[in-house]
Order: structure tokens, then C-alpha cells, then sequence
């Protein structure tokens, strides 16, 4: 399969196309086009030329075998639906291009059970997971696929493959940032259920000998309308919060909103409170104010994802891994907000 050919599927040059298969971030101007490009080589299994292949990777690269590797979005229905993870998965095209394997079918929980169902065989070798997955889902996986990898925020701790942060520490560098800036109304704002981020916003409040108060928690599904209503919810309180922690970029955007809609309104009763999150998503730092949010690396997470899957499939390996990598917190303007008149 080569450039040429998407090329002329999509109407992009060679050199725009060559660019966006093999640049996570790059965009053309118009946005449709680089979708088109990505979709092009999802819908052909475009897999790089063997011989460029080999110019790179010296005899190495030359005779490795090609996988076609399956995406589980397993909290979601579409791609669409999660900036973080959307993020992520463009990150793996990239890397299945540079590592001579091709993206294969896109599905979602439905879609599986749904095969299930009809006793259809998956067609590609290995599965990348992105997100929360059940026990029972997984071991259906293991036994339809040669090889099944997961990408979280969370150790999953099945019997499969990870490449993970840890939410709880994510969540603690978030809320001691907090801390350090004097604040000891921190409210959290995000899923409570089973969540890491959660146990890690309370486990640092009690290790600074801090209640927990149960009127700051707004349990949500972490979308950005429930991140619109939440400050709604905390603003009304007789004493709020100086400052939120949400447990991630969609929910801050949506709470962010509503500051500013509701402060604009009300010029007289201001309430302004600092704001931190968790995933730094790329709108994170394109938005006013620019939001303060911990880093999760999701080049390294989608490049190592790729390189353990092949190394399964091809032998390499047959102990389940787990590598946890680091994360770090982005300083930006949402923290140094609150304001109360």
C-alpha cells in the first residue's frame, strides 16, 4: 500500500498525506482533511512500504511480519466521543505506521458482544484496549485475539497487558499543587465509582489531616456538561470552595464554561475559584484561561502499547507487563483564580 494511492483517494499531496499518518499532531488546515487521510488508511489497512521500512530500520526492519491490530474503545461508542483517548488513538495510527502494522477495525463493547453472538472470528491478530474494560470482556478477548493490550489511567490488573499512569497519583500532584497555593476548600468533581483519581483527591486531603466534605463532591460520568452543571452546584453553597479538582480536561472545560457564562452575568457576586484537572488534552492549553492540568504521555503510553503488542504476537514475551509511566503537572492560568466579591 502506498502514499500514493491514499493520495489520490483523498486528494491531499503525497507530502501532506506522508505528514499526517506520521505526525500525531499534525493538522491540515482544513480539519476534514486530515480525517480523511487517517480514515483512508484505516479503511485500506495501510501499512508503511516495506522497503522505506527497511531504509530505517536497517536489516532488522526487513523481514518483520505485518499486524493487523484491533481498537476496543471500551467506555465509549465513537472515537469522537473522548478528547483524551481520541488523542491516544492517533497516537497509535502513528505508531502502527512506524512499526509496519495496520489499524483494523474500530469497535466498541456492542461490537464485540455482538460477534460474540454470532460465533465471528476477529480478524486481526492483536487488540489495543483503550480504557475500562470488564474481567468477564477480557477473557472473552484473550481467547479471540493472539495478543490483547491495554491503555488506562489506571492499572486494570487483568490478565493481559498494560501501559498505564496512576490515577491516584495524578490526582495527588494535582491536589497538593493545590495545597502548596494555600487552599484548603478543594472541591473534586468526576466519577466516584471505583475511581483513582477519586481515592487519590482524598487520600491527599487526609494525609494533610483535611476532611473530607461530602457537599465539594459532585459525583459525574466526566463529561462537559456535567462539568457546566457542577459549578452551578458548588457556587451555590453558603461556604464554596476555593478551588476544584476535576478528574479530567473535559469536565474542567465544561465547569470553565460556566464561570465564565455565570460570572458574566452577575458582575456583583463573583466566584472565581482555582481550577486544576487531570489528562492535558490539547485544548487544555488553547482555551482562556489555559488550564492547569497534570500531563499523562500519551505518545510514550500509545509507543510502547504498540511495541509490547508486536513483541506478544511475535513471541517476544509471554509474562503479563505492566509499565506504569510518569506523569507531570502543567502550570497554567486556571490555578491562580479564585476570587470571591
Amino acid at each position: 500500500m502506498s502514499l500514493k494511492k491514499i493520495s489520490k483517494l483523498t486528494g491531499a499531496s503525497v507530502a501532506t498525506v506522508s505528514r499526517v499518518l506520521n505526525n500525531p499532531r499534525y493538522q491540515c488546515q482544513d480539519r476534514e482533511m486530515t480525517e480523511r487521510i487517517r480514515q483512508a488508511a484505516r479503511d485500506l489497512n495501510y501499512v508503511p512500504d516495506q522497503n522505506a521500512r527497511s531504509l530505517k530500520l536497517g536489516a532488522e526492519g526487513r523481514n518483520r511480519e505485518s499486524f493487523v491490530i484491533d481498537v476496543l474503545l471500551s467506555r465509549f461508542h465513537t472515537i469522537e466521543e473522548d478528547p483524551f483517548f481520541s488523542e491516544v488513538f492517533r497516537c497509535v495510527e502513528t505508531e502502527c505506521h512506524h512499526q509496519g502494522c495496520a489499524v483494523g477495525r474500530i469497535l466498541n463493547v456492542p461490537d464485540i458482544r455482538s460477534s460474540v453472538v454470532k460465533k465471528e472470528r476477529a480478524r486481526a491478530e492483536g487488540l489495543l484496549i483503550l480504557g475500562k474494560c470488564s474481567s468477564e470482556l477480557v477473557e472473552e478477548l484473550l481467547r479471540r485475539y493472539r495478543g490483547v493490550i491495554a491503555i488506562d489511567r489506571n492499572p486494570l490488573e487483568y490478565r493481559m497487558d498494560e501501559i498505564v499512569c496512576n490515577g491516584a497519583k495524578a490526582a495527588g500532584k494535582a491536589v497538593e499543587y493545590l495545597l502548596e497555593l494555600g487552599h484548603t476548600r478543594i472541591a473534586y468533581v468526576g466519577d466516584c465509582n471505583m475511581e483513582m483519581r477519586y481515592t487519590g483527591y482524598y487520600e491527599c486531603l487526609l494525609s494533610y489531616k483535611l476532611p473530607l466534605t461530602y457537599d465539594y463532591v459532585v459525583s459525574t460520568s466526566q463529561t462537559r456538561e456535567e462539568g457546566y452543571r457542577a459549578f452551578d452546584r458548588l457556587a451555590g453553597l453558603s461556604e464554596p470552595p476555593t478551588a476544584v479538582f476535576c478528574a479530567n480536561d473535559v469536565t474542567a472545560l465544561g465547569f470553565l464554561q460556566a464561570m465564565k457564562d455565570r460570572n458574566g452575568r452577575r458582575r456583583r457576586d463573583v466566584y472565581r475559584p482555582a481550577v486544576v484537572s487531570i489528562d492535558d488534552i490539547e485544548e487544555a492549553s488553547r482555551i482562556t484561561p489555559m488550564l492547569t492540568t497534570v500531563h499523562i504521555p500519551k505518545e510514550d503510553m500509545a509507543h510502547l502499547a504498540i511495541l509490547t503488542l508486536r513483541d506478544r504476537l511475535e513471541g517476544g514475551h509471554r509474562e503479563c507487563l505492566r509499565l506504569e509511566l510518569p506523569c507531570h503537572l502543567m502550570v497554567r492560568e486556571s490555578a491562580g483564580m479564585y476570587r470571591r466579591s
